[in-house]
């Protein structure tokens, strides 16, 4: 790829844009049942996860185009992505 693409281990970038939520009650408890453990994942005892989210910024790192729903079977389709891009030329 001719682009980069960010890496968030403990979800700072996240946190810092307010794209995060925790997991917490049942919720947490139906992870764990799964063996789904964020604290190992996550590399801290937080037990959170990012909204999904699709951010292109320039190379000024200014916000291009931004898509985030909490529901994470929402997602831009690919070609967005492409056009956002494409337009940044």
């Amino acid at each position: 790829m001719s682009f980069d693409v960010l890496n968030d281990p403990g979800n700072e970038a996240a946190r810092q844009w307010g794209l995060v939520h925790a997991v917490e009650g049942e919720l947490r408890e139906v992870y764990s049942g799964f063996k789904l453990d964020l604290e190992m994942f996550n590399g801290d005892p937080s037990w959170t996860l990012p909204l999904p989210t699709r951010a292109v910024l320039d190379s000024s790192g200014t916000i291009r185009a931004i898509d985030t729903d909490p529901d994470y079977t929402k997602r831009p389709e690919p070609q967005a992505t492409i056009d956002v891009l494409q337009s940044l030329g």
